[in-house]
């Protein structure tokens, strides 16, 4: 029988033990050849059971993981204001630590000293950070408010960069909340490993070679909370500081669709639905993973051109709208008539009546009061 590489006075009964110290230092995983503890050895047969034995979840595991998102809820409660809370939903399998050095060659990343599962706030800062710049490119059917700017302001500088800045966003680590009683076990049978390791030029008859790892299996829930330092994104009535919630959510919900969390996700893993949006009226086609918005009338706005940045915005009081640019700006300054060629001489053009689409803290421009259909 395979036992784990742990002192005899321990014993070998380990499932009161959280999965992570199940997966790492009391694995069951090594056999005793004719019970000489000098040549341990790990068979195929060991891993699998090591890997099945260290995936379960006791009743400690999960009422520990329902208390540990408890008090991560009443942090944020505490911490007021400044934050953004996303509820969502795994529909895939979910895995991250893969390369953590482990026996079994692909490692899981446990939340030490609890031993569960978790995804880090590095992990989510680093994919959202990816789905706001492919957003700011404008190549996924308008850029949601993003640009360059915004993201150099929300994310801070890249490592690499000559001038470091700190971004504005803090992201929490979240745990899971797996459904069920046990994480699972995927396999992936890579063919060429007689091409990979130099022994063979490539062929499609190369033996199959079962890899195995664990996973959080789907519908198990993310509650996902971001911080902002607003003092960092300037005086209180600029348009970040209005605008950050509504870009981040966009931001959200294209690495949702797109990008997915954790490891593997160019081969689908880690993708995940925002559970607000799956409950909307309208939740399973196409538009479902849009933002639910309202729509206002601002009486007396002022429409702000700014030309070399080549985007439009509005403001009303405090509050500055998300810039419009592109193609819909020049449709929207065109539907001014000769108020177009005034706005862009001077810059400016008050007591505008416009028709505005507010989703969360962000303002959108969406046409001419006047002009409006209701």
């Amino acid at each position: 029988m395979a036992i784990s590489a742990t002192p005899a006075y321990l014993g070998q009964d380990f499932t009161t033990a959280s999965p992570g110290l199940r997966f790492g230092m009391y694995l069951p995983l090594w056999d005793l050849p004719d019970g000489d503890a000098r040549g341990r050895l790990i068979s195929p047969d060991s891993k699998g059971r090591a890997l099945l034995n260290a995936c379960k979840l006791n009743d400690g595991d999960r009422a520990l993981m329902k208390a540990l998102t408890q008090r991560a809820q009443a942090l944020a409660q505490l911490a007021g204001g400044a934050l953004l809370q996303i509820q969502a939903e795994a529909i895939a399998p979910f895995t991250t630590g893969l390369g953590n050095a482990h026996p079994l060659e692909n490692g899981f990343a446990f939340l030490n000293p609890y031993g569960l599962p978790y995804l880090a706030g590095s992990g989510i800062k680093g994919v959202l950070r990816a789905a706001a710049m492919e957003l700011a490119q404008g190549e996924w059917g308008g850029g949601q408010g993003w640009d360059a700017a915004a993201v150099l302001a929300l994310f801070g500088s890249e490592a690499e960069a000559q001038e470091l800045r700190r971004g504005a966003l803090s992201f929490w680590d979240v745990l899971p909340q797996v459904p069920g009683d046990k994480l699972h076990v995927e396999v992936m049978t890579p063919h060429q490993s007689h091409y990979l390791q130099g022994k063979e030029s490539p062929h499609d008859s190369g033996s199959p070679n079962p890899i195995t790892f664990l996973t959080v299996p789907p519908g198990a829930k993310f509650a996902f909370t971001v911080q902002c330092d607003e003092r960092l994104l300037g005086p209180p009535d600029s348009a970040l500081v209005a605008s950050w919630r509504g870009l981040l959510k966009a931001a959200f919900d294209h690495a949702f669709e797109w990008l997915g969390f954790g490891a593997k996700t160019a081969v689908g893993y880690g993708a995940m639905k925002d559970v607000a949006a799956a409950s909307r009226p309208g939740a399973g086609s196409a538009s479902a993973t849009k933002l639910a918005s309202d729509t206002e009338t601002w009486l007396a706005a002022t429409l702000i051109f700014d030309k070399g940045r080549g985007e439009l915005r509005a403001k009303l009081g405090g509050v500055v709208s998300a810039p419009l640019k592109g193609d819909a700006m020049k449709t929207f300054m065109t539907s001014l008539g000769e108020d177009d060629a005034r706005l862009r001489k001077k810059g400016e053009l008050k007591n505008v009546a416009l028709l505005m689409c507010k989703t969360g803290n962000q303002f959108d421009i969406k046409a001419l009061a006047d002009a409006a259909t209701p």
